[in-house]
């Protein structure tokens, strides 16, 4: 089923106002900020529905949009939870926007068939963790971001309109940790489900792919980040950059591979 500009083009309208809120003024987690967010995650939901409704699509676009809708559904969640967190908003928002961008030119690209005779169960556990790290990374690569950028604000004593709306040092770095681990613990529980899935399909233990190595390299890059702020309290721009290294890594695994197998060699 081919889906129409307009869906692309609404859904991408739904992400603007919350994505203009910080131009307002000093960022609050206000009820405008709650019913603006919701209009950005029903613009994308109702994109992953009409897309998603005839059955499971592999495409590029897709799992763009579907990547766009589970960071908004999580980063609800942390905005609610932790303190200062909605404020990542303003780097966050403009960047789903970019991939919607992206999306919406490819929106009908062809996509890949699903892997072998899998279970079914064990391929949306699989989907449902992977979803789930490349949310939570996201929200860390933008926690590490908004570190790196406070913490260079600080030494240049000069402190700019996105420092000034994004949260600040110690409340970012507090972030990223938090999020570092648990998205290291479900990449661990994503990894394991689709080693599990490469054996139900193609009865070996572990299938060499580009997404499978670049997501394992994220993985150790994590753990060594995790690993040196445990043992040599580790931080600020050195911490940020592995982050967004770790960040790239799955990107280039994930919509990365599907860009190149959906797109460039369709």
């Amino acid at each position: 089923m081919e889906l129409t500009p307009w869906l692309s083009i609404s859904a991408l309208a739904a992400m603007v106002p919350v994505a203009l809120l910080p131009w307002r003024g000093t960022p609050e987690r206000n009820a405008l900020f709650w019913l603006l967010l919701l209009v950005a995650f029903a613009g994308s939901g109702t994109w992953t529905f009409v897309a998603f409704a005839p059955g499971w699509r592999t495409g590029f676009a897709p799992a763009l949009w579907i990547t766009i809708c589970s960071t908004l559904m999580v980063f609800a969640v942390i905005a609610a939870t932790t303190r200062d967190a909605y404020r990542l908003s303003a780097i966050l928002m403009p960047y789903l926007i970019g991939l919607g961008v992206f999306g919406a030119i490819w929106q009908n690209a062809p996509g890949q068939p699903l892997r072998g005779d899998a279970p079914a169960g064990w391929l949306d556990a699989h989907i449902v963790f992977s979803l789930a790290t490349y949310a939570i990374l996201t929200l860390a690569a933008m926690a590490g971001f908004s570190a790196f950028a406070q913490e260079r604000a600080l030494k240049r004593k000069h402190q700019g309109w996105l420092t000034r709306v994004l949260p600040g040092l110690s409340i970012a770095e507090a972030l990223e940790r938090t999020l570092l681990s648990l998205g290291a613990l479900v990449l661990a529980i994503g990894v394991l489900t689709g080693m599990v899935l490469d054996y139900l399909a193609k009865d070996v233990l572990f299938d060499i792919s580009h997404k499978t190595l670049f997501s394992l390299l994220a993985f150790v890059v994590v753990l060594a980040l995790l690993g040196a702020r445990y043992m040599t309290g580790l931080r600020g721009r050195q911490a940020a950059r592995l982050v967004m290294l770790a960040y790239l890594l799955l990107t280039l695994g994930y919509p990365g591979v599907k860009f190149v197998t959906d797109v460039l060699m369709a």
